[in-house]
């Protein structure tokens, strides 16, 4: 499990940027400066990264985004996400202000084209993990706790953005019923309704596990289909073997992003004043109490005591 002690090893803190932007923006009332520039997902990103950085006290911060242009997911599935609803123009506008605010902050980014920010972020955790850093991930996207071991750590919001659990090894296997790498094979037999790919249409969840965790991979399963006694789930296996093996592609993260970027780059020693003076041209004035209080550190605990009017769901 984790240790809070942290005082003789490097621990790379990893944002899945979109993702929290989601919760944010779904999580709070939609704020706005006088000038009518919504500023909830600003709000709530910074409220966010602010209680990780105060609570974990990560040596390096990274920020990970999704990019518009279609990811290899797309190429082999066009109908990957394809159900997603249409992105408000609210959200959208605050995307290029959260990036200003993080430059200021002096936090660096990171996306890529082709790849989701999951595989920016799988890549750079398996790095950190060779150069014997602890790695923790904050996110709202399950689909990461695939990367959890011994090194890396899923920090997930819960109930809005109020609270944070920690998923190690254990936690994922009380949580999805199979370990975090058997997760991609997991979900190849159920699919995922978020993304839009299928998987074996008539296995559920709870059967996908007991398949999961007797033949580990779907690839034993398929070579040991005479041992799944039930006839009529054999039948339906056999019908959705190409199903299946698409899912598992489009289910697993990729590690081996080719990414052009120095790790001890991101080195984080607290957020820069320039965050001061940009938070105030936002009118988050709330923000920059609890984050520069009294010109302590960021990593003053607490912060969900300020301005309880606008912090409830913090």
């Amino acid at each position: 499990m984790w240790d809070q002690d942290q005082t003789k090893m490097k621990t790379l803190l990893l944002i899945d940027g979109n993702a929290i932007m989601h919760r944010a923006y779904h999580a709070l009332p939609p704020f706005k400066t006088k000038k009518g520039i919504p500023t909830h997902v600003i709000y709530g990103f910074f409220s966010m990264l602010f209680r990780a950085v105060s609570e974990f006290k990560p040596t390096h911060v990274v920020v990970c985004f999704d990019t518009p242009k279609p990811t290899f997911r797309n190429k082999i599935f066009k109908q990957y996400q394809a159900q997603r609803p249409k992105i408000h123009d609210d959200f959208i506008s605050q995307i290029p202000l959260l990036k200003e605010a993080l430059e200021a902050s002096g936090i660096k980014q990171l996306e890529k084209d082709g790849f989701e920010a999951d595989d920016v972020i799988g890549t750079l955790a398996k790095q950190a993990g060779k150069e014997n850093m602890k790695v923790l991930i904050l996110t709202g996207d399950r689909d990461i706790l695939q990367l959890v071991d011994r090194n890396i750590f899923v920090i997930a919001p819960q109930l809005g953005l109020s609270n944070l659990t920690m998923y190690d090894e254990k936690g994922v296997k009380n949580k999805m019923s199979v370990t975090p790498s058997e997760i991609p094979d997991l979900k190849a037999l159920t699919g995922d309704p978020s993304d839009n790919y299928p998987g074996a249409k008539g296995i559920g969840p709870k059967t996908a596990a007991q398949l999961i965790r007797k033949f580990r991979t779907v690839e034993k399963l398929f070579t040991q289909l005479e041992k799944v006694d039930n006839i009529k789930m054999r039948i339906i296996l056999e019908s959705e073997k190409k199903s299946v093996f698409l899912s598992k592609k489009l289910a697993q993260i990729d590690v081996s992003v080719p990414l052009d970027f120095d790790l001890h780059t991101s080195g984080f020693k607290g957020f820069h004043e320039a965050l001061k003076e940009y938070l105030t041209k936002l009118e988050i004035k709330s923000l920059i109490k609890r984050i520069f209080a009294e010109n302590k550190p960021a990593e003053k605990k607490e912060p969900e005591k300020e301005d309880k009017n606008q912090m409830g769901l913090f």
